[in-house]
């Protein structure tokens, strides 16, 4: 009998516990459906513009064909066709659908940004908000940064590398539009996520989940995923795989630098608090 008081207390504290945890599903339920809406929205804008953006993700290859048709011409080579085929029926309309949906993922960022601060903020103290904000700009102009390195560098680099196995004139290379964009896709969702080393590894630090003197003390470890991530994401080929690796490790030791700044303002913070 004496342990029914505590009971009924356990039971009032999951009941009381019910109310809570229904209402941020249903608002997760709601920020996803928002963002769902976004991206439809965003693939909607697209659609009109697809010829052009296929045009300008083409332009790197028909630029690269062109390098390599100078070099088989001097060799006597028959120059390559910068066109690329489809085999498959169906294949010019799910690239289409590839393009389209790539497309309302970027343009649907903001949203997705702005969705996923209006589901955390509730949690936050108002100088946390304030400090959580800086992160949404600075995601997509990262984002935007690691997608450029790629668009007018790796990339271009990729393509003569791989043009140029045929440059003798033995491989005839008769390449797919699925491929292609996928290699490109690829390259610059993991150039582009790479590149948010920096704000992940701060919000972390901000947390208190990591620190500047773990992350310095881990150089050793992150070398070692650093050279296996790119070696994973990249074509086989060490320059690139070396470019995406310095990149990543450049980005590491920017957010030891951020974390160490954050961790000496918030001693400052409860120093003056004190």
């Amino acid at each position: 009998m004496s342990d029914a008081p505590k009971i009924a207390s356990e039971i009032d504290d999951i009941e009381q516990s019910k109310a809570p945890l229904l209402e941020h599903l249903t608002e997760l339920r709601s920020r996803l459906i928002k963002c769902l809406m976004g991206l439809l929205l965003g693939c909607v804008i697209v659609i009109p513009f697809l010829p052009q953006i296929l045009a300008f993700l083409l332009a790197p290859f028909k630029r690269a064909v062109v390098e390599i048709n100078q070099a088989r011409g001097e060799m006597g080579v028959e120059a390559l066709n910068d066109d690329l085929i489809a085999t498959q029926i169906l294949e010019p309309f799910f690239v289409n659908v590839k393009l389209a949906v790539f497309g309302g993922i970027i343009l649907a960022f903001p949203i997705f940004a702005y969705q996923l601060y209006r589901f955390v903020a509730p949690g936050l103290y108002k100088n946390e908000r304030g400090a959580f904000l800086p992160y949404l700009i600075i995601s997509p102009l990262l984002f935007s940064l690691g997608a450029a390195l790629v668009f007018y560098y790796i990339f271009p680099y990729v393509l003569r590398f791989g043009l140029g196995m045929s440059a003798s004139g033995n491989i005839e290379l008769l390449p797919r539009i699925s491929d292609y964009l996928k290699l490109a896709m690829t390259l610059f969702i993991a150039f582009g996520l790479s590149f948010q080393l920096p704000v992940i590894l701060s919000l972390l630090g901000r947390a208190g989940i990591v620190s500047s003197a773990a992350l310095k003390k881990g150089r050793r470890y992150a070398i070692v995923g650093i050279a296996l991530f790119a070696a994973f994401v990249t074509p086989p080929d060490p320059v690139t795989q070396i470019v995406l690796g310095g990149a990543i490790y450049l980005l590491y030791e920017i957010s030891i630098i951020s974390v160490s700044l954050l961790e000496k303002k918030s001693d400052e913070t409860t120093t003056s608090a004190a």
